[in-house]
Order: structure tokens, then C-alpha cells, then sequence
């Protein structure tokens, strides 16, 4: 059985003038919209109990499952404000299932994809106002629908009870003063995630083990680390909450293969996809952090790029790791080829090129 969506406004929503303060300046994650999505599963009732409500505190027991043995998950994506005032956001259907996949990971219940979208379509639908506007800046609506285990229990088994959310929060231009280069640190003394672990499921445990060598990184004045395979530390994984591609001298679009710690993300995806219509070979395979450091240094690598939903696409500059370094590939302002997927992909979520793939889902 679906699950509807009953709406309860709040009393006191944000006035026009307040919203209007946050749009003006929205920077990231910082702000949030009047109201948020819930529902709850339970073992023997199944998912129900789904409304959009008030955006404010959710009520724990201390003893709540999540908050000790850590099953939890999430995604992130974002709703576009197109030119004729229509409201869109791109590939959902990609993270419902990758949200599926990471509720098996973690033995949490799967959401089906129809409530899934649903959810994310009840929740924009009420805080349509919350959406910038169309425009020649990058800003939008930040979406995130995430899962957690609130059954009051202790004791290492999957909860009996888990709520389900989305909370909404208008985002800025990722690089407000123009994209810039980052500077990466190579982590050999951490490890993002292992072999058989949680590495390819979306859940904060990946994200809180990567802190630490993005601290290494800073203390090295880099901005973000990039992490290696956790036995042989030889092989490039991904960054702390980004995948990575290197372009070729030959033309050849390399990023490192799905080895079950790596996430899987929708626009790694999506480049793969547009790989070929760009000129470009698209590769999964092993990369040897040895390969992107020599190939940086002679010119068989000629640009180095990140991808995730938050940046899109984010150029990589110099690589750096204990006693060396690797020159940057990027420019000023990254290379063509990170340029040009930056801004095909860019086109295509804010309405300026055709969706030829069908990757848009209309929410308002």
C-alpha cells in the first residue's frame, strides 16, 4: 500500500521578507525551509503514518537504536527552479534506489521508489516558495530524505521501529567567487571504508570516518583528501563525499571501479553516460594513486576532476602526500573537458538544454 502525504501547516511560517533574506544568501546547509516530511515503519504495521508537518525537533529516547549502533542512511539531491517557473529535480529514481540498496546494507526496511518520489513531490510542493529562482546563478533546493533506526532498545539486532524523513534547505553557488582548483592530500593513514563493509551504501559512518584525513589534509593546507583502498592503500577510492575521474592525454575518461567501497553516485553516473557525446572513452577500472601522480607530473594525465551533488563538478588541482607532490592540472578554473561536463550537466538540470536522457522529474 502507498503512502500519502497528509499536510500540516505550521502556524508560523517564515515571512516573505525573512525567505527573501535567506535566498539572498543561502550559502549551504545553513538554512532550512518551513516544513519537513515523516513516516514511520514498524515490523508488523510496514511503512505509514506520512505527512508533511512543521520543520523542528525530532524527539529521541536516549536509548533510541541510532544513536548506538549507528543505522542510519541518506541521500541528497536537489529541485530546480526552470524558466517557465516549473520545479524539477534530476534523476530521483537513481536515489531511491540507491537508498533501497543502502537500507539492505544496513537492515533497514526499503521505501519503495513510488514513495520515495512522492515524498520528495509533497514536501516541494508546500515549500514551492523556498525554491530560488530561475536565473544565471547555480542556486537551488537542497533535498534530503534520510532513515534512521529510532526503535528504544539496546541491543545489537535490526530496530523494530524506523522513521523515515526529508528535510529541505535552499543552497547557493557551490564556488560563490567563480569554481576554483581544489588542492587534494593523499590519506595513507586512513581508510574511507573496507572490503565487505559500508563503503558503497550512503550512510554517515563513511562520512565520519573520512574526518580524520580530511583534518590531515587541512594541517597539510589542503582543502579535502582523497582516499585509498584499505588493504593495500595502492588504489584510489573516492574523496570523503565525492568520486573522482582523470581525463587523458588519449582522450580516455578514467574513474575508479565499483569495488563494493565506493559509492556509487548519480553523477558519476551521469558523466559516464555523457562521456561518449562529449568525445570522450569513458573507463571503470583500478587506478593506482601511482598512475595519477606520475601521469600528473609527465602530462599523461591532463585533468583531474570530482563530481557529487553538492558541486557538481569541482576541478582538482595540485595532489599532495607525505614527502611529494603532483603538480595541478586544473588552471585557474579547471581544464575543458571539466568544464564543459560541468556546464552540459548544469544546462540540462536548470532547463537550458534538452533532457534527451529523460533524467528530469517534474515536482511542481
Amino acid at each position: 500500500m502507498s503512502l500519502t502525504f497528509d499536510v500540516q501547516l505550521r502556524a508560523d511560517p517564515a515571512s516573505d521578507a525573512e525567505r527573501a533574506a535567506v535566498l539572498d544568501n543561502p550559502g549551504f546547509g545553513k538554512f532550512f525551509t518551513d516544513h519537513m516530511v515523516q513516516a514511520v515503519w514498524t515490523r508488523d504495521g510496514g511503512w505509514r503514518d506520512g505527512r508533511v508537518t512543521a520543520y523542528g525537533p525530532i524527539q529521541l529516547m536516549p536509548s533510541a537504536a541510532v544513536l548506538h549502533y549507528a543505522q542510519e542512511i541518506f541521500e541528497g539531491l536537489k529541485a530546480y527552479r526552470h524558466e517557465d517557473g516549473s520545479i524539477w529535480t534530476f534523476r530521483p529514481q537513481m536515489n531511491a534506489r540507491r537508498l533501497a540498496r543502502s537500507a539492505a546494507r544496513l537492515a533497514l526496511p526499503v521505501l519503495p521508489e513510488a514513495d520515495f518520489l512522492a515524498s520528495l513531490e509533497a514536501l516541494v510542493r508546500v515549500d514551492e516558495a523556498w525554491v530560488p529562482a530561475y536565473g544565471d546563478t547555480e542556486e537551488s533546493l537542497y533535498l534530503r530524505p534520510f532513515m534512521y533506526a529510532s526503535e528504544a532498545f539496546l541491543g545489537v539486532r535490526p530496530a523494530n521501529e524506523v522513521r523515515y524523513g526529508v528535510i529541505a534547505s535552499p543552497a547557493g553557488a557551490y564556488f560563490s567567487g567563480g569554481v576554483k582548483p581544489v588542492t587534494l592530500w593523499v590519506s595513507t593513514n586512513y581508510a574511507r571504508a573496507g572490503a565487505g563493509g559500508t563503503g558503497a551504501a550512503k550512510c554517515g559512518g563513511n562520512y565520519a570516518s573520512s574526518l580524520a584525513g580530511q583534518l590531515e589534509g587541512i594541517e597539510h593546507g589542503c582543502e579535502q583528501a582523497v582516499f585509498l583502498d584499505s588493504s593495500t592503500h595502492t588504489f584510489v577510492d573516492e574523496l570523503g563525499g565525492m568520486n573522482v575521474f582523470l581525463v587523458t592525454k588519449d582522450n580516455e575518461l578514467v574513474t575508479p571501479e565499483l569495488t563494493g567501497s565506493i559509492l556509487e553516485g548519480v553523477t558519476r553516473g551521469s558523466i559516464l553516460q555523457l562521456a561518449k557525446e562529449l568525445g570522450l572513452d569513458p573507463v571503470e577500472r583500478r587506478v593506482p594513486i601511482a598512475e595519477w601522480e606520475d601521469g600528473a607530473r609527465s602530462g599523461d594525465i591532463t585533468e583531474v576532476f570530482a563530481c557529487g551533488t553538492a558541486a557538481v563538478v569541482t576541478p582538482v588541482g595540485e595532489l599532495r602526500w607525505e614527502g611529494g607532490s603532483a603538480p595541478s592540472t586544473a588552471g585557474s578554473a579547471g581544464g575543458p573537458v571539466t568544464r564543459h561536463i560541468r556546464e552540459r550537466l548544469l544546462d540540462i538540470q536548470f532547463g537550458r538544454a534538452e533532457d534527451v536522457h529523460g533524467w528530469m522529474h517534474r515536482l511542481v
